[in-house]
């Protein structure tokens, strides 16, 4: 980022390495390259109060946030908060999850794509810890929230950012922990020595794991975010992939995982532990895994692939100046495989002269918020023997014009056993140790932003 206030990227220089040596760690590469980094955090719920503030250098007054604030007021989604928010003497680098903003303060030029990554690193930490990151989580273990952010960074500096490596250093929430730091306000899990996994070359392993039963699970998860126009002809469709994984193997295991179709990935990311070199030249993931949870691989397939729609909508809504509305919806599968379309939930938000809805559907429960004006319709499973169908009447208010234009639903959904995208895994083979592990993978795809215009 300039001084005028533009932002400027600094790419790092991607270094080559042979093809049995390993990535250094995000923390490596940004303590490289990286002269200062963040200076303070804050965490702001969405009523505009920060609960939480964390000091690595000097102390940043909170004020700094009322140009956060101007910002976030400047848009109507929460998520359209720019990123990178110039101020006189500092930058704010913030991101947008489960309702809270982590707004990072930092006073000098930094890469902020590196800054965003280490913000969405702690949110996934804290999710980690505590199941879910919310407001009311952060407060009733905020002992171990400033435990956690001490050890992820150091003056600035990403530290350890792993998971393996913090569960050893901080021990996580249990019902006598929550006790003790509640009655004494002191920290009682940090660990006394250093975790394994920082002495050795590979720091996102701990060493000396050992399992009774060994076994390796693979989540390929596809998220849908598409916009159908009236007719039902797609505007824009886009799959947002990952590849989640749950190892449990002993000792030092090397494995690689293949595709069928690997070409499908053209915009990829992906763990420290991921042998890139290897991945550039034959499509193959290689790797020695942390244990436990990790999002091993993030991918994008766009527009210059055929993206199959696997749900459709019949839709007739129309309003009638005197006489109210009709509202007439027909969810079905289209492009699915086979595979049934479950958790489906579809989301109306009528215009603000609609005074009600008296909708009867012939599966699942709807309901309607009359302040919000939002309908809420619980389909659950698609049944193609009788597909769902929700109709009735709309109620307008009385010498409020006719709305101009017909509301767009929101469609939720999940196919399990279906990645949309055809990508299917090979084989996963394992190097380095001599038993055989149980493997699996299962495919999922779900609804992102997936909207119908009507």
């Amino acid at each position: 980022m300039s001084k005028n206030g533009k932002l400027s990227v600094n790419s790092l220089e991607s270094t080559r390495h042979p093809p049995n040596t390993y990535f250094r760690s995000l923390v490596d590469v940004v303590n490289i390259t990286i002269s200062k980094m963040i200076h303070s955090l804050f965490i702001i719920n969405n009523t505009g109060d920060v609960f939480m503030e964390k000091h690595w250098k000097s102390v940043v007054n909170k004020s700094i946030c009322d140009y956060f604030f101007e910002a976030q007021g400047k848009v109507t989604n929460p998520e359209d908060v720019p990123p990178v928010i110039a101020t006189p003497h500092h930058y704010l680098i913030n991101i947008y999850r489960n309702s809270l903003y982590f707004v990072a303060v930092v006073t000098t030029e930094v890469p902020p794509l590196f800054v965003v990554e280490f913000l969405h690193r702690i949110f996934d930490m804290f999710e980690d810890y505590f199941t879910e990151c919310s407001e009311t989580n952060l407060k009733d273990h905020f002992v171990i929230v400033y435990e956690l952010l001490d050890e992820m960074l150091d003056n600035g500096f990403p530290l350890a950012v792993e998971s393996n490596v913090l569960k050893e250093l901080i021990k996580p929430p249990n019902f006598l922990r929550s006790i003790t730091d509640t009655v004494t306000g002191k920290s009682t899990g940090v660990g006394a020595t250093l975790p394994t996994g920082q002495l050795s070359n590979i720091p996102w392993r701990r060493t000396g794991v050992k399992y009774t039963n060994n076994e390796a699970y693979f989540d390929v998860i596809e998220e849908i975010d598409a916009i159908i126009d009236k007719s039902g002809s797609t505007v824009i469709a886009e799959i947002q992939g990952y590849i989640d994984c749950l190892i449990k193997l002993s000792g030092m295991p090397d494995l690689t995982l293949s595709f069928v179709n690997p070409r499908l990935l053209d915009d990829v990311s992906f763990h420290p532990c991921v042998r890139f070199k290897r991945w550039e030249t034959e499509k193959i993931l290689s790797f020695v895994p942390p244990d436990g949870h990790f999002r091993m691989m993030s991918y994008h397939i766009g527009a210059n692939n055929m993206v199959a729609i696997p749900v459709y909508l019949r839709h007739n809504i129309s309003f009638r100046e005197g006489s109210g509305g009709r509202f007439d919806v027909t969810i079905g599968p289209k492009q699915t495989m086979g595979k049934t379309v479950e958790n489906v939930v579809l989301e109306v938000p009528f215009p603000k002269s609609v005074l009600n809805v008296t909708l009867t559907a012939n599966q699942g429960k709807n309901s309607f918020d009359p302040v919000s004006k939002l309908m809420t319709w619980d389909v659950g499973k698609i049944d193609t023997a009788k597909l769902p169908n929700i109709k009735g009447t709309i109620t307008l208010q009385t010498g409020v014009p006719v709305p101009e234009s017909n509301p767009t639903i929101t469609v939720m959904f999940t196919i399990n056993t279906l990645a949309v995208s055809g990508l299917k895994v090979n084989r996963l083979d394992m190097y380095g140790e001599k038993y055989k592990p149980f493997k699996g993978v299962k495919y999922i795809t779900r609804a992102g932003k997936f909207q119908v215009r009507t």
